[in-house]
């Protein structure tokens, strides 16, 4: 991948700036579950970003839901880059393995890789591992670490019950009001592309225009912990 991120920047219909969002970081559960609409959501979310132009980086399974978005992505032809922790490989990625396939030490590795090479993050349903992964990057934001949009794709309500928790957490003096709203959401994968899209513009324009992949601006930590 790395070869792939050192070339021009693509730049949006019609203008000269780069975008500010070319690659879409995905946490999924590495299972299908219960709910049709669970797989109908991830091969939704694959097609729209072949629609928009956009790459796929995610957790490197074959399985389950991340499975089904990375073959959407890369059957439309565009770019996926797989990052797997090496103890991992044995039980995670079976049958044909698609795009590249980055494979790393270990699980903070995985998430350090995934988060360098991308430029928004959306979290699909999944287990344990896809809300750590989510939570650990929305708190990355509110530290001003990364200054990159987050999206929750809520399929059927799933992540209602972790909504509640935030909410709990502002109830209670834990979380900021303002931190509360420092993710979009939408129920839907055309919606989620749109804001987060629009969120990626605002940050772009508020970081003067940089081009910095890793996110770490400075004023985005002021403006997230102020």
């Amino acid at each position: 991948m790395e070869a792939n991120q050192e070339k021009a920047p693509e730049t949006a219909s019609g203008g000269d700036a780069p975008r500010p969002v070319r690659a879409v970081c995905v946490f999924c559960g590495s299972r299908p579950g219960n709910q049709p609409s669970f797989s109908a959501a991830a091969l939704d979310l694959g097609k729209q970003l072949v629609e928009r132009q956009l790459d796929l980086v995610y957790g490197g399974g074959s399985g389950g839901l991340m499975g089904l978005v990375s073959k959407a992505v890369h059957d439309g032809g565009r770019h996926v880059l797989g990052v797997i922790p090496s103890a991992l490989l044995p039980e995670e990625v079976s049958g044909e393995t698609l795009g590249e396939v980055k494979v790393v030490r270990d699980m903070h590795e995985r998430k350090s890789e995934m988060a360098k090479h991308s430029d928004a993050f959306i979290a699909l349903p999944g287990g344990y591992g896809t809300i750590e992964e989510l939570l650990e990057i929305i708190t990355w934001a509110q530290l001003g670490i990364h200054n990159k949009p987050v999206g929750l794709l809520n399929v059927d309500g799933y992540y209602n019950s972790l909504l509640s928790l935030f909410d709990k957490g502002v109830e209670e003096g834990f979380i900021d009001d303002a931190a509360r709203n420092i993710f979009v959401l939408a129920d839907n994968a055309a919606d989620l592309l749109t804001k987060l899209t629009a969120a990626a513009v605002a940050a772009h324009a508020d970081d003067g225009g940089g081009e910095d992949r890793n996110g770490t601006a400075a004023a985005g930590a002021k403006r997230k912990r102020g």
